[in-house]
C-alpha cells in the first residue's frame, strides 16, 4: 500500500529510511572497509580510493539523465532500480578477488549512487510536492543525516564478526529486501505523468549565468566538504591538535549537521533558501578563522562544529535553491546538471587535498576557505527570488 501523497510525514519516513540505507551501503562504506579490502587484495589503499573516485565520476555522468527520467515518470521506479543496482554492485564487491573486479564493482556502485542518492530523492519530492517540497527535503536530510552514525558501526561490526565480504552481501540483501520494496510500493505516484512524458525527450534547461554560478558554487563547496570528510583529523593534527583532540573534533561533525538542519527546519525556512545557501558556505571560513586565532589545540571542536553545520545546511540548499529559483519544471534534470560538477569535484578532493596537506600542512584551511569564499561571492551575486526567463 502506497503512502498517501498528503501524508508528508509518511513520505519523509520512507525516503529517510531508504536514503539512510543507500548512503550507508555505498558512500560511507570505504571509510571502514578500504584498508581491509586493500590488504586482502594486496593493493595500496590509494588504489582502492581511486576506484571510489571513479565511482563518483560515473555518478556525475549519469545524473542529468536520471533527473530527466524522474521528471518524466517520478521517483518510485528510479529509486527502486537504484536499490537493485547497488545490490549487484555490493555482491560484485563481495566476490572481488582482483583489481579489475574491484573496478567493476565500484563502477556499478557509482551507477547506483548516481541513480539513487539525494539528487534523485529531491527530484522525486519535487515531482510530488512541487514548490512545497522544501520541508520534505529538510525532513529526509534530517533522517538520512544519521547514515554514517548507523552505517559505520554496523559495517565495522559486520567486518569484525562476519568478514568484509559477508558484510557487503548483507548490505546487498538489505537493498534488495528492504530498500527496493519501500521505494517501489510505499512511495506515492506523482501527478501529471503523461504531461511530463511529453517533454522528456526535449527538456528546455538553458545553461545561463544563474546555472553556471550555482554549479560552480556548489562544486567548490562540495569539494571542501569531501576533503574535510576524509582529511579533517589529519589536518587538525598538522595544525597542532593531538590525535585524541582531532578524533573527538571529527565526532562533532555529525551532530553539528543534524543541529543545523533542525535550525533550517525551524528558523531558516522562513527565509528564501538562498539565505541558507550563503550561510552554509560562510561557516567553514568562519571556523577556519577561529582555528587560526585560537590554535588547533584550543579550538578544534569549534572548527569542526562550524564546518559540520555548514555542510549540513548545504545538503538541503543544493535541493531547495534550484527549486525556489527555477520552480518544479525540469527540476530533476536541472539537479542532475548542477550536481555533475559537484560530484567530479568530490571525486578529486581526497587526492588533491591529501597532496596539499603534505605540502602546506596547517595552511590548507586558507585554501579551503578561499574556495568557500569564492562560492559565497558567487551566491551573493544571484538574486534571492524567482528566476526570470528571457
Amino acid at each position: 500500500m502506497q503512502v498517501r501523497k498528503g501524508s508528508k510525514l509518511g513520505v519523509i519516513a520512507v525516503f529517510g529510511t531508504t536514503q539512510t540505507l543507500a548512503w550507508a551501503s555505498t558512500y560511507y562504506l570505504p571509510a571502514i572497509l578500504a584498508d581491509r579490502i586493500s590488504d586482502e587484495l594486496g593493493i595500496p589503499s590509494s588504489w582502492f580510493f581511486a576506484t571510489f573516485s571513479g565511482s563518483l565520476v560515473v555518478a556525475a555522468m549519469v545524473g542529468p539523465r536520471v533527473g530527466r527520467t524522474v521528471d518524466a515518470i517520478g521517483g518510485r521506479e528510479v529509486l527502486a532500480a537504484s536499490n537493485l543496482i547497488i545490490a549487484i554492485g555490493l555482491a560484485s564487491l563481495a566476490f572481488a578477488h582482483s583489481q579489475p573486479m574491484l573496478w567493476f564493482a565500484w563502477l556499478v556502485l557509482g551507477l547506483g549512487m548516481g541513480v539513487g542518492l539525494y539528487d534523485t530523492a529531491f527530484a522525486a519530492l519535487g515531482r510530488i510536492y512541487g514548490t512545497d517540497a522544501r520541508s520534505a527535503i529538510t525532513g529526509i536530510t534530517l533522517v538520512a543525516g544519521f547514515a554514517s552514525t548507523v552505517g559505520w558501526p554496523l559495517t565495522a561490526w559486520g567486518a569484525t564478526e562476519l568478514g568484509w565480504r559477508e558484510t557487503c552481501l548483507a548490505w546487498s540483501a538489505a537493498n534488495l529486501f528492504l530498500g527496493l520494496p519501500l521505494n517501489y510500493f510505499l512511495l506515492p505516484k506523482p501527478t501529471n505523468v503523461a504531461a511530463a512524458r511529453q517533454s522528456e525527450d526535449k527538456p528546455h534547461v538553458p545553461i545561463d549565468r544563474t546555472m553556471i554560478v550555482l554549479g560552480l558554487a556548489f562544486a567548490a563547496s562540495w569539494m571542501v566538504v569531501a576533503a574535510m570528510a576524509v582529511h579533517l583529523p589529519r589536518l587538525l593534527e598538522a595544525a597542532g591538535a593531538t590525535s585524541v583532540q582531532a578524533v573527538a573534533a571529527g565526532a562533532l561533525i555529525g551532530p553539528a549537521q543534524v543541529g543545523a538542519r533542525l535550525l533550517e527546519a525551524s528558523v531558516l525556512n522562513r527565509f528564501h533558501p538562498m539565505v541558507s545557501a550563503r550561510l552554509s558556505v560562510a561557516l567553514h571560513p568562519i571556523g577556519a578563522a577561529v582555528l587560526a586565532l585560537f590554535g588547533a589545540a584550543a579550538a578544534p571542536g569549534a572548527f569542526a562544529v562550524l564546518h559540520g553545520a555548514g555542510s549540513g545546511i548545504l545538503t538541503i540548499a543544493r535541493g531547495t535553491v534550484p527549486l525556489a529559483i527555477f520552480g518544479p519544471e525540469n527540476y530533476g534534470y536541472r539537479l542532475g546538471l548542477l550536481g555533475a560538477p559537484s560530484r567530479v569535484a568530490m571525486a578529486a578532493a581526497p587526492l588533491l587535498f591529501g597532496l596539499l596537506i603534505e605540502r602546506y600542512g596547517a595552511g590548507v584551511p586558507v585554501l579551503s576557505s578561499a574556495l568557500s569564499l569564492g562560492a559565497l561571492f558567487g551566491l551573493c551575486t544571484l538574486k534571492a527570488g524567482r528566476h526570470q526567463r528571457s
